[in-house]
């Protein structure tokens, strides 16, 4: 088993100078924009990364940590709703025409679960994860898919951003039996970076998206979170929630036994009807310091203590017609670096998301070997040949956090000066 983590970071010193590009919202007349903040209608509290999408459609986006979208609708498909689904909030359905031109907010309830009414299936946890394993040809894509996604990564140094890029790709999932591979492409992105901190330490993923699609814990069942041997963990009934409607076992799992690699802590939201994998959530148990450092780091100077703080990790699937697809993928790195007899020290976060937007079965053709993004590259850097001035076009995006919007300026405004 080849430990996903190891292909996600590569710490070194590295000097980097990217141009920056101004946000900017490109207007199509073949197109409504529907853009807003999802709110949970109680306590007023913003919900990140809630799935918005058009129902029928294979069209959607996500909300960002602030609680903030944008979804494009294109005209021919003739919809008249939108809807706004997230983990233990009831599916709610909202009027195109009555949300044009505006920046309102969306609000849900939350979805009270009356126990008794639920059947509890006699099976202890464990069981459920070995029964929604064996039924994933029943539950998961058979044939391949071409998906649009957008994916975003950023690098911050305390408070600051030090670089930002993202894009728009095509992915070729490949059908979830079978020994295929999935490919992405990039097909438009830029990037902007804080070029005033190019003599510090930077910090850079490897293998962008390409990593990201590693996450569908589904497919990769060998990577990631190992579940190709359940004995690796400690199965846990924790609660049932509601996920689109439909009510789902969260189970909880921790490491069983000690290994070479650190394995992980998390939850897994099983379909209770289904019993469909729907989501996970988890992160590297860093108990033990030294084993999940060398876990990380591929390349770093002498002299620099590299210590991971936290780790996040989480993948969400969606029910279309019956068969459920990847939907959201999100990593998140804390780590401290510590220079040898250097008085001074840097927190650094690593974030990293992709958004499938879009989705199609019809005249599947795999991508030629030299258009491929592969696990050994640079997306910060291999992006900027992809440059694009209408970056934000007609392509459904994650809707940019403030704090992002804020940097990019700062970054353009520091160029001009």
């Amino acid at each position: 088993m080849k430990p996903i983590i190891n292909q996600i970071v590569r710490v070194g010193l590295l000097m980097i100078a990217m141009t920056a590009a101004i946000v900017s919202f490109g207007q199509n007349e073949n197109y409504y924009n529907i853009s807003g903040i999802v709110k949970d209608a109680k306590t007023g509290e913003v919900i990140a990364f809630a799935s918005v999408s058009v129902p029928g459609t294979d069209v959607g986006t996500v909300t960002n940590s602030e609680g903030e979208f944008t979804l494009k609708i294109g005209k021919e498909l003739k919809a008249t709703t939108f809807e706004i689904s997230h983990l233990s909030y009831v599916n709610k359905k909202f009027n195109i025409d009555e949300s044009l031109g505006k920046h309102e907010v969306f609000y849900l309830d939350q979805h009270v679960f009356q126990l008794s009414a639920v059947p509890i299936r006699p099976l202890d946890a464990r069981e459920i994860v070995w029964i929604a394993l064996r039924s994933i040809n029943k539950n998961y894509s058979e044939v391949p898919n071409m998906m649009r996604g957008f994916y975003r990564e950023s690098v911050r140094q305390h408070r600051d951003y030090l670089s930002i890029a993202e894009a728009v790709v095509d992915i070729y999932k490949a059908p979830y039996t079978g020994f295929q591979a999935d490919q992405v492409k990039v097909f438009k992105g830029r990037t902007g970076s804080n070029v005033k901190k190019a003599d510090t330490l930077m910090v850079q993923l490897q293998g962008g998206p390409h990593v990201a699609l590693l996450l569908d814990i589904v497919k990769n069942t060998d990577m990631s979170i190992a579940l190709d041997n359940l004995d690796n963990y400690q199965f846990d009934m924790v609660n049932i929630v509601n996920i689109d409607d439909k009510p789902n076992y969260v189970i909880g799992f921790k490491p069983n036994i000690s290994k070479t690699e650190p394995l992980y802590n998390g939850k897994l939201y099983i379909d209770m009807d289904k019993l469909a994998i729907t989501m996970a959530e988890f992160s590297l148990d860093l108990t033990d310091q030294e084993k999940a450092s060398n876990f990380f780091v591929q390349k770093k100077p002498a002299g620099l203590i590299f210590n991971p703080t936290s780790t996040s990790y989480m993948v969400t699937y969606k029910n279309q017609n019956g068969r459920f697809y990847l939907n959201y993928v999100r990593i998140e790195l804390k780590f401290k670096c510590d220079w040898k007899r250097k008085w001074f020290k840097n927190n650094y976060t690593i974030t990293s998301e992709v958004a499938i937007t879009d989705r199609h079965e019809d005249n599947i053709v795999k991508f030629a070997s030299q258009e491929q993004f592969r696990g050994n590259m640079i997306f910060a850097d291999k992006v900027q040949a992809f440059t694009d001035e209408n970056f934000w076009g007609n392509d459904n995006i994650i809707h940019p956090e403030e704090s992002i919007q804020n940097a990019i300026k700062k970054i353009a405004k520091n160029l001009k000066e």
